[in-house]
């Protein structure tokens, strides 16, 4: 059973954005894929298990953007 949440992130404005937010993303164990929409700033996370916010929090601070919380 997969979760699916979605996050705000703040700072993103072109697809190297998404790819740099999404691909830091997916690298968490257990998401299996980070749907970014850059123009509402969220990205859509689908994980085997619940990721924990401060996972997600980090991997977008280490892309270079500002994490919002969850959407």
């Amino acid at each position: 059973m997969s979760t699916i949440s979605t996050y705000l992130v703040q700072g993103m404005t072109c697809g190297h954005c998404a790819r740099a937010v999404g691909g830091g993303i997916e690298a968490i164990e257990g998401v299996v894929r980070a749907d970014v929409d850059v123009a509402a700033g969220t990205v859509t996370v689908e994980a085997a298990a619940p990721v924990a916010d401060e996972a997600v929090s980090s991997a977008v601070a280490e892309a270079g953007y500002t994490y919002g919380g969850r959407a």
